[in-house]
């Protein structure tokens, strides 16, 4: 199959035409997937694409157009396209639903150590041969209480490296995990867990019920100098809610990978521009907070699993007209 594969980086070429081995025609674009950039699908009889390319119904009507007959998702979420548009037109969406949930649970430990160490206020100090330890107090991580909000995957690996820790583990999900149990984890209301833990870490999907989950309400309800931690997706939490809540003190320190307006930010070099989006230097200002553009996934394992995955779907539609991991409509249910 000839496929346009958006939002190209280097790596994804890397991996992608290694997983790949001559079996597709890839064509690889640097440009995210849009209703400016769709027309470069022409020609392509399946679109491969990633995070923050917009797949809404123009999009999707374009691509039709096109004679486009799949979409398949170089990653687990797929709040970003139209799936009802994509069924009106006919076109299949296929996704990685897991490739590496290690990956993204380190990297969301990473993040508690970082804050509760200061390790980035650290290592700038020590650049300027400042070795004063004023501002740099830390806590035991052992014996804290740790809420893990969505255990799937990724929120299973997380309650048990904190489990390893010595924290005290709470979980909060519609569908309890028994891994989660035997690790540890005691599942508990919301409410429970916002009130009662040191460190709040966010691994849930994007769906209309946790859009904006940690909001006021919810900041209200936490434990003041809670630490938030949000490696899922950027708008599970009100962005604005959260500012107002490091001012306030309530908030502690926070850790992001993820950020509701990040499509205009991340994944790309803006180092010599004004970054114009008001909020997001906001958030870059208070010295408790640590940002990272969206690289949870990015190891060498998750990396090589996504491009498997991604061919994998693309192969078995080609063959049989399904895919190996179909996303439909019913999923929104």
């Amino acid at each position: 199959m000839r496929v346009a594969v958006f939002s190209t980086k280097s790596y994804d070429k890397t991996y992608l035409d290694s997983a790949n081995a001559g079996q597709h025609q890839l064509v690889y674009l640097e440009p995210r997937l849009d209703s400016t950039t769709a027309f470069a699908a022409e020609g392509a009889q399946a679109v491969c694409v990633f995070v923050n390319d917009i797949l809404d119904a123009e999009v999707i009507a374009i691509l039709a157009k096109q004679r486009v007959q799949l979409i398949t998702l170089r990653c687990a979420g797929f709040n970003h396209v139209d799936l009802e548009a994509a069924k009106l037109h006919g076109i299949t969406v296929a996704r990685v639903p897991e490739y590496s949930p290690h990956s993204v649970a380190e990297h969301a430990v990473a993040l508690m150590l970082t804050l509760n160490r200061k390790i980035h206020r650290a290592s700038a100090r020590v650049r300027e041969a400042n070795f004063s330890l004023d501002g740099l107090l830390g806590f035991d991580m052992h014996g804290k209480t740790v809420g893990v909000i969505g255990t799937g995957k990724i929120g299973q690996c997380v309650a048990k490296i904190m489990s390893g820790f010595g924290c005290r583990v709470l979980a909060f999900d519609p569908y309890p995990n028994q891994q989660c149990i035997e690790a540890g984890a005691s599942y508990v209301t919301l409410q429970t867990l916002l009130s009662s833990s040191d460190i709040v870490s966010l691994h849930c999907p994007l769906t209309p019920e946790t859009h904006h989950l940690i909001d006021e309400k919810a900041i209200k309800q936490m434990r003041a100098g809670v630490m938030l931690i949000n490696i899922s997706r950027g708008a599970v939490i009100d962005t604005r809610a959260i500012i107002r809540g490091l001012k306030s003190g309530v908030i502690g320190s926070l850790g992001l990978d993820v950020y509701e307006e990040e499509e205009n930010l991340f994944f790309r070099d803006l180092s010599n521009t004004v970054i114009h989006d008001d909020v997001f230097a906001r958030l870059l200002t208070f010295p408790n907070v640590v940002i990272t553009g969206h690289q949870a996934f990015f190891t060498d394992e998750a990396l090589a699993e996504i491009a498997s995955t991604t061919i994998a779907n693309i192969s078995a539609y080609e063959l049989s007209g399904s895919v190996v991991h179909p996303v439909s409509v019913e999923r929104l249910v």
